[in-house]
């Protein structure tokens, strides 16, 4: 059984191919867009909603059959067509030049598997069974963004606001830790589902920095 090593990637600029130009490819091309990957798409077609990223500057477009040279310079390749053997050439070459390459729907093909992901703001949550059954792992996401709502958004931020300010005014590094755990105990996202919270953080912030002074 293969075991994966699960990480986050900063792909912030970083260049990223897609082979496809379908809707499994316009799916991938959604969630690295959000990464902030520049992104380049080579298929013979395309879907409309990547014709129209294309053609506002989203997206590099290229409209012709995959070609071995193609994965020069990226830092990561996804194999996104209907046509096994080229996905399979693509996996070939990618590993060949020690570049980052999933093959969708192959994991046995890929370096690296993309699991199923629930966002809320700085909170990312992802699971993954590994490649053994990527139905259950939407499954369990759907249940997770049910459980985690929009709420975890506004928490965590208030939770980084927060972690800056006693960073910046606290200089014990033990009394740090300690209002860090305290931080943890306040029921904050109960009060931002009642409604309260915009006046319970405020007040929270001007007690913090009366403390401080």
């Amino acid at each position: 059984m293969k075991l994966y090593y699960p990480l986050m990637l900063d792909l912030k600029a970083r260049k990223c191919l897609i082979v496809g130009g379908g809707l499994v490819a316009e799916r991938k091309i959604g969630s690295l867009l959000v990464a902030g990957a520049a992104i380049t798409v080579v298929s013979p077609d395309f879907t409309a909603a990547i014709e129209a990223k294309g053609s506002s500057g989203e997206l590099v477009l290229h409209r012709r059959i995959y070609d071995s040279e193609d994965i020069q310079g990226f830092s990561l390749v996804i194999a996104a067509t209907d046509l096994a053997h080229v996905n399979k050439q693509i996996a070939q070459d990618a590993s060949k030049e020690g570049i980052w390459v999933n093959v969708v729907d192959q994991p046995e093909l890929s370096s690296f598997i993309v699991p199923s992901v629930v966002r809320r703001g700085k909170l990312t949550l992802s699971v993954s069974t590994g490649g053994a059954s990527p139905g259950t792992a939407r499954r369990i996401a759907a249940e997770l963004e049910s459980a985690y709502g929009q709420e975890y958004e506004i928490y965590l931020d208030f939770l980084s606001e927060m972690r800056l300010k006693v960073q910046d005014t606290v200089k014990d590094r033990q009394s740090r830790q300690t209002i860090f755990k305290q931080m943890l105990d306040w029921d904050v996202l109960e009060k931002i589902r009642n409604g309260t919270f915009t006046a319970w953080r405020q007040e929270k912030l001007d007690s913090f920095e009366q403390d401080s002074t």
